[in-house]
């Protein structure tokens, strides 16, 4: 497997807290590798950093051979990396069709139709949803709608920030098995998730984050063994 992000030595601040120290890891191509941590780790800072949307101090970061680090958020989409965000951010007023049309901004208008076929295959409840207003959805729907609006973008590399954060347990069994879904039909996946469990049970890889450090790293299978990471995020 060839290496598809290549993250080296980042450190990103908010003013004076230095909230990601010296961060290095990568993903594969066909992978899901998950990053895991308490709140306040420096998860979802890692992801925003690698989409652009915040800015590291130092390192580099390599998307598909290509240094992407000082590329603007929404050039990034064009390349083929897309984040569906800590609590969806979906576009309330709109309808789901609408917003599914808004992920595809990137794409020639030709494909439209076609993304929205994919997503509807994949999401059934959105293709019965489609005419409604967003803000009128359940949790897990909006979820639902904010991974199928970044996969209309057809992206090489998706990233999902705490997809199950606010969800009924049924909802969130049900978000996982599409993320698995979603890598069984090729997709690779970074996933920042505080249900540890959950995440390790379906990623490839996964490394804890404690304090804006990286501390641990194993296949996903070793962590879920692993008596410190059973102790800390496992309950057990």
């Amino acid at each position: 497997m060839s290496v598809m992000l290549d993250v080296q030595n980042i450190n990103v601040y908010y003013g004076a807290i230095h909230a990601v120290k010296d961060i290095s890891f990568h993903v594969d191509e066909g992978e899901i590798v998950t990053l895991i941590g308490a709140n306040g780790a420096g998860k979802s800072t890692t992801l925003q950093t690698v989409s652009g949307l915040l800015r590291s101090k130092t390192g580099s970061i390599t998307f598909m051979g290509q240094n992407i680090s000082g590329i603007p958020a929404h050039k990034l989409v064009s390349h083929g990396l897309a984040q569906v965000p800590e609590g969806r951010a979906i576009f309330l007023q709109m309808t789901v069709e609408e917003n599914l049309e808004m992920g595809a901004y990137t794409r020639p208008r030709g494909e439209i139709d076609g993304g929205l076929e994919m997503v509807y295959q994949q999401f059934p409840r959105l293709k019965e949803r489609r005419r409604q207003v967003a803000g009128t959805l359940s949790g897990g729907e909006q979820q639902m709608l904010a991974m199928g609006r970044a996969l209309m973008s057809k992206p090489k590399l998706l990233m999902l920030d705490e997809p199950s954060m606010g969800l009924a347990p049924i909802l969130v069994e049900q978000i996982f098995e599409i993320v698995q879904d979603l890598h069984k039909a090729g997709t690779t996946i970074l996933l920042v998730e505080q249900n540890a469990r959950m995440a390790l049970s379906v990623a490839d890889r996964g490394y804890v984050l404690e304090t804006g450090r990286i501390v641990k790293t194993a296949p996903a299978h070793d962590l879920l063994e692993d008596e410190s990471v059973k102790k800390a995020y496992l309950g057990g």
